[in-house]
C-alpha cells in the first residue's frame, strides 16, 4: 500500500466514524489527496474482511442515467441479486441497461433495489461503500444511493464519499450520500514537513521539496507535477507544466464571473487587500473573497490576500489577456494612494520602452528603499531596466545590479536571479557589473555553493586583479571550500579575501573574511584563531541584518557557546536577535535562533530550546534555505527535551540534506545527533556505525569541542566490548584538546566517557571517581543536563559495585535535575536506570502489583532472602513478609519457586551500560 504522509490524524478520524457506524463526507480541491485517503480506507476495510464496493464516476458519465448504480450493483455478490423479489430484479435489469425513465420519481421497486441488496450483503459481513468524485455522479444514481442511506441500513453498512469543493452546495452532496451520523471532514493541504517527506520518498532533494511546498500550497498532486519539471537553480522558478495549469484553471472555472474578476484584480495588485479591491471598483469584494476562500482559492494573512497556491495568480493574469490586464492596471494606478504603487501599475500597462516611465520607476525604487520596502524597490529597479530605452542603456546595468543585490538581501530570489541573469546575458555588460551579478547568484545558492564552479570561474576571470571585486569572490570561495570539507583551501581563500578587502578599503568584507579564517583556524586546531577573531572584532564594519550571521560578533557568540561560556553567549545572541528580526532574507534570523536553541539546550532550558529550534525550522522553510542545519538544531533540542524518535527523524533527514548539498560541516553534526539518538534508544551497533563515519570526513575535526562525538563513540565501543579502540579514541581527543588549549573545557566530557569505558571493563571504583569529578565540573559550568548525565553514569557504576544506596542517591540526584530541566527523554532514561538500582528489573506492572510489591517480587525471583530484601529496600523483615504474602495471594502462588515461575525472567543488568548511561 502506498505510504500516506501527514494524513494519520485525518485517517484515524475517518476510521473512528466508520467503525462506530455512519458515514464520512470528505471534501477538498482537486489533487489534495482525497483518492489516496479513500484507497487507504478501502485497504483497511478489506484487511478486516469487509465487502468493499468502489465507485468513481467520470465527468462524461454525469449525464448517463443510473450509470453509477449500474457500476455499484455489478460489484455486489450474485447471491444477493438472486434473493430479490421478481419486481426488484426486473427494476435492477432496467437500471443496469440504463433504460429506466429519467423523469419523475423512481418507481418503488427501483428505490428499494439498493436497500435490499445492501441489507442482504450486510447479514454476512460489514459493507463499505467508497464513493469518489461524487460531483460527477449522475443525479438518478445519487437519488437512489441517498434514498438507501435514509432507509437506515444499520451499523454494518457504512459510506465514505469524497468530492471537490467548488461551492457550499457541492459540499452537501457527499454528505447526502452517507448514512447518519455523518462526519463532514475537509482534506487540508500538507504541511511543509509532510510534503517534504512525500517528495523525498520520490527522490527529490530536501531543499527543492521546501521550494515546491510554497509553489504548490501543500497540494500533493500539484507538487508532484511541478517536481516532474527539471529543477533549476533556487532563484529560477520552474515553468508551470500544462497539467498544473489545467488543474488551476479548473479551480477558477467553477467560480462566477464577478468572483473571477475580483480575483484578477487581486492577482495584479502590488499589495492585494480588501481595501484595494473595493477602491478599484469591486464593491462586493468581501463577498467574492468569501466565495473564493470557500473554494480553497485564496486565504488571508491579516489584510493581505494570498492565493493558494501562488501560481493561481500567474494563471489568472496570463489567461486574462493583455488588453484586460492593461485595464486592471489602469484602475489600480488611478485609485492607488501611494505614488510608488501608482508608478508601478502605470509601467505595467505596457511593455514598451519609455525613458520617462523608466526614470519614474527609478525614483519610485529609491523612495521604496528609503522606507525599507526592499522587495518593492528591487522589483521597481528591475521594471525600470525592462522599460529602459536605448538612450539609457548605460544606466540599465546599474539598475539591474541594484535590483539583484536588493532582492537578494530582502529575500526575493526570483527577482534577484532574473536581474543577475539579465546582466550576464548582455554581451556589452561591464566586467564589474558581471562580477557583482555572479556574486548575487553565488549568494542565492546557499548551502549548494559547491555546485557553482562555473560561476566562480567566471567571476575570478572577470575580476582580474581588481581587489574590490576579488575580495567578495574569494570570501565565497572560502565558504564553499568549508562546506565541502576542504578546510585548508578555505583558510587560504579567507586570508586572500581579507588582504584584498584591506587593500580595497572594504572593512565589511574584511571582517567577514577574518571571521571565516578564525573559524578555519579553530577547526584545524590552530590556536591563532583568538588573535584573528580579535582583529575582525576591531574593524568598524556596519551591522547589516542580512550579514549578521557572517559577522565577527556572531562568530564570537558561537565560540563562547562551544567553550561553555553560556551566559556570555546567550546575552550576545539575544542582542543580535533584535537586529536579525529585520533580516528580510531570513538567513541571519535562522542562524541566531539556531544558536539560541543550542545554548538553551546546554543550559538545561529544554522548553526554550525546543521553541527556538522550531522557530528556526519554520523560518528556514519560509526562506527556502537548506534544512540541514535547522534539522540538526531540532534534533539536538529533541534529544534534550522532546523525544528520541523525533530526534532520530530530524537527524536522519539532516544527514540526507547535508549529503545532497555537499555540506560536510552539518553532515558531521547531524551524524553526531543521529548516533546519540541511536545509542540512547538501545541501538548500540547502529549508533557506533554512525559515529564511526565521523572519523573519515576530512580534516575538519581537529577541535573536539565543536562536535563532541568522541566520548559518545567511546561509550558505544565499550558497550560492544571494543575497549582498546574506545580508550584510543578518548586519548586522541584529549591530545587534540591539549594542542588547541581547550582541554579544561573538554575534561568533563572525556572524564564521563572514560568512566563508561572503565565501568564496562569492571573498574567501577575508578569510574565512580571520574563521574563525581565530571558532575562537579558541569555543576560549576551550570550545565544541569551534562551534570545529570554524569550522575547517571555514576549511578550505573555504583550499581556494578553493588552499592545500591549510593546508586540510588546518584540516580535520584540525576532524576531531580532532569525533571527540573523538563528533559523528557533523559527523565525516562533515568527512571529506567532507577528501576535497576537494586540489581534487578521489576516484573511487569500488568500483573496487578504495586511498585513496592513488584520490586520485592523481582528480588525474590532473583534469589534474594527476606533479610537481603529488607536491607536493600530499607524495610523491616516483617514488612517484607507481609508484602510477600499479598504478592502470593494476588498471583495465586504458594511458594518462592511458584512465584519465580510465575514471573518473566529478566537480566540483572541491561545488555549495555550505553542504553542507560550514554
Amino acid at each position: 500500500m502506498t505510504t500516506l504522509f501527514g494524513r494519520a490524524p485525518l485517517l484515524a478520524a475517518v476510521e473512528a466514524r466508520l467503525i462506530s457506524g455512519g458515514g464520512v463526507a470528505l471534501h477538498g480541491p482537486e489533487g489534495i489527496g482525497k483518492t489516496a485517503l479513500l484507497d487507504a480506507v478501502a485497504s483497511a476495510a478489506t484487511a478486516r474482511d469487509e465487502l468493499v464496493v468502489r465507485l468513481r464516476p467520470a465527468a462524461a458519465e454525469r449525464l448517463l442515467p443510473y450509470a453509477g448504480i449500474a457500476d455499484l450493483v455489478a460489484q455486489l455478490p450474485a447471491t444477493a441479486v438472486a434473493t430479490l423479489p421478481p419486481a426488484h430484479r426486473a427494476a435492477l435489469t432496467m437500471l443496469r441497461q440504463g433504460t429506466a425513465p429519467r423523469t419523475g420519481a423512481p418507481a418503488p421497486a427501483r428505490r428499494l433495489v439498493l436497500p435490499s441488496l445492501l441489507a442482504h450483503c450486510a447479514r454476512t459481513r460489514p459493507v463499505l461503500l467508497v464513493l469518489d468524485d461524487v460531483q460527477w455522479l449522475d443525479a438518478e444514481s445519487a437519488e437512489l444511493v441517498g434514498f438507501a442511506m435514509r432507509r437506515r441500513p444499520g451499523p454494518r453498512v457504512r459510506v465514505v464519499a469524497a468530492q471537490r469543493l467548488p461551492d457550499d452546495a457541492g459540499r452537501h452532496r457527499a454528505a447526502r450520500l452517507c448514512p447518519a451520523p455523518v462526519a463532514d471532514l475537509s482534506v487540508p493541504p500538507l504541511n511543509a514537513d509532510d510534503l517534504t517527506a512525500l517528495l523525498e520518498a520520490r527522490g527529490l532533494p530536501c531543499r527543492a521539496a521546501a521550494r515546491l511546498h510554497e509553489a504548490s500550497g501543500g497540494n500533493p498532486f500539484l507538487a508532484l507535477t511541478l517536481a516532474a519539471v527539471a529543477p533549476g537553480p533556487p532563484w529560477r522558478p520552474a515553468a508551470l507544466p500544462e497539467a498544473a495549469r489545467d488543474l488551476l484553471r479548473r479551480r477558477v472555472a467553477v467560480l462566477s464571473p464577478p468572483v473571477a474578476a475580483t480575483l484578477l484584480v487581486a492577482a495584479l495588485a502590488t499589495e492585494p487587500t480588501l481595501t484595494v479591491l473595493v477602491r478599484s471598483g469591486h464593491e462586493d469584494a468581501d463577498r467574492d473573497l468569501r466565495v473564493a476562500a470557500a473554494a480553497g482559492v485564496v486565504r488571508t494573512d491579516g489584510e493581505t490576500i494570498l492565493f493558494t497556491p501562488p501560481a493561481l495568480a500567474d494563471v489568472l493574469a496570463e489567461d486574462a489577456g493583455a488588453a484586460r490586464r492593461a485595464g486592471v492596471h489602469d484602475a489600480l494606478a488611478n485609485t492607488a494612494l501611494d505614488e510608488t504603487i501608482a508608478v508601478r501599475h502605470r509601467a505595467l500597462r505596457s511593455g514598451r520602452p519609455d525613458a520617462d516611465v523608466a526614470r519614474d520607476l527609478l525614483e519610485a525604487a529609491e523612495r521604496a528603499l528609503r522606507r525599507n520596502a526592499g522587495r518593492t524597490a528591487a522589483e521597481l529597479y528591475l521594471l525600470a531596466a525592462d522599460r529602459c530605452p536605448r538612450s539609457l542603456a548605460a544606466e540599465r546595468f546599474d539598475w539591474l545590479v541594484a535590483a539583484a543585490r536588493t532582492a537578494s538581501a530582502t529575500g526575493a530570489p526570483a527577482v534577484a536571479g532574473r536581474a543577475a541573469e539579465a546582466v550576464l546575458a548582455a554581451a556589452d555588460a561591464p566586467a564589474a557589473h558581471r562580477v557583482q551579478a555572479r556574486i548575487v547568484l553565488l549568494d542565492l545558492a546557499g548551502q549548494a555553493l559547491g555546485d557553482m564552479d562555473e560561476t566562480f570561474a567566471g567571476a575570478l576571470n572577470e575580476a582580474g586583479t581588481d581587489a574590490t571585486l576579488l575580495a567578495p569572490v574569494k570570501l565565497r570561495l572560502a565558504w564553499a571550500a568549508m562546506l565541502g570539507g576542504a578546510v585548508r583551501t578555505a583558510g587560504m581563500c579567507a586570508a586572500e579575501s581579507a588582504r584584498s578587502a584591506r587593500a580595497a578599503g572594504d572593512p565589511t568584507t574584511e571582517a567577514m573574511a577574518l571571521s571565516s579564517l578564525a573559524q578555519v583556524q579553530r577547526l584545524r586546531g590552530d590556536p591563532q584563531w583568538t588573535g584573528t577573531l580579535h582583529r575582525a572584532l576591531s574593524l568598524p564594519a556596519p551591522q547589516v541584518p542580512g550579514l549578521l550571521h557572517l559577522s565577527p560578533r556572531y562568530l564570537a557568540a558561537r565560540f563562547a557557546m562551544m567553550d561553555d561560556r553560556l551566559d556570555e553567549a546567550r546575552a550576545e545572541l539575544l542582542t543580535l536577535l533584535a537586529v536579525a528580526e529585520h533580516d528580510r532574507a531570513g538567513e541571519a534570523l535562522v542562524e541566531v535562533l539556531r544558536s539560541l536553541s543550542e545554548v538553551a539546550t546546554r543550559a538545561g532550558r529544554c522548553r526554550e530550546a525546543l521553541g527556538y529550534a522550531h522557530r528556526a525550522v519554520a523560518a528556514a522553510q519560509q526562506a527556502g534555505m537548506s534544512p540541514g542545519p535547522t534539522w540538526y538544531t531540532a534534533a539536538v533540542a529533541e534529544l534534550a527535551g522532546g523525544s528520541l524518535a523525533a530526534a532520530s527523524g530530524y537527524a536522519r533527514r539532516g544527514v540526507r540534506a547535508s549529503e545532497q548539498e555537499g555540506d560536510s560541516l552539518y553532515l558531521r553534526r547531524n551524524l553526531h545527533a543521529l548516533g546519540q539518538a541511536q545509542l540512547r534508544a538501545g541501538e548500540t551497533r547502529g549508533g557506533v556505525a554512525t559515529l564511526r563515519r565521523l572519523s573519515g570526513l576530512g580534516d575538519g575535526a581537529a577541535d573536539p569541542m565543536i562536535v563532541r562525538w568522541q566520548g559518545d563513540l567511546a561509550g558505544g565501543l565499550a558497550a560492544l566490548g571494543e575497549h582498546d579502540e574506545a580508550a584510543a579514541n578518548l586519548a586522541e581527543a584529549r591530545a587534540a584538546a591539549a594542542r588547541l588549549g581547550t582541554a579544561p573545557g573538554l575534561n568533563g566530557y572525556l572524564d564521563r566517557a572514560t568512566a563508561v569505558v572503565l565501568s564496562e571493563r569492571g573498574q567501577a571504583d575508578s569510574a565512580v571517581l571520574l563521574c563525581a569529578a565530571a558532575a562537579q565540573h558541569f555543576a560549576d559550568l551550570r550545565q544541569p543536563l551534562e551534570q545529570a548525565h554524569a550522575l547517571l553514569v555514576q549511578g550505573g557504576a555504583e550499581r556494578r559495585r553493588r552499592r545500591y544506596a549510593a546508586a540510588r542517591a546518584a540516580l535520584g540526584a540525576a532524576l531531580a535535575l532532569f525533571l527540573a530541566a523538563e528533559a523528557k527523554p533523559w527523565t525516562e532514561q533515568a527512571q529506567r536506570a532507577f528501576a535497576h538500582t537494586e540489581g534487578t528489573a521489576a516484573p511487569p506492572t500488568d500483573l496487578g502489583l504495586t511498585s513496592t510489591e513488584a520490586r520485592i517480587a523481582g528480588l525474590v525471583r532473583d534469589g534474594a532472602s527476606n533479610r537481603e530484601i529488607a536491607g536493600r529496600l530499607f524495610l523491616s523483615i516483617k514488612t517484607v513478609e507481609a508484602t510477600l504474602t499479598r504478592v502470593y495471594r494476588k498471583l495465586g502462588v504458594r511458594s518462592r519457586t511458584q512465584l519465580s515461575q510465575r514471573l518473566p525472567a529478566t537480566r540483572v543488568f541491561p545488555d549495555s551500560v550505553t542504553t542507560v548511561d550514554a
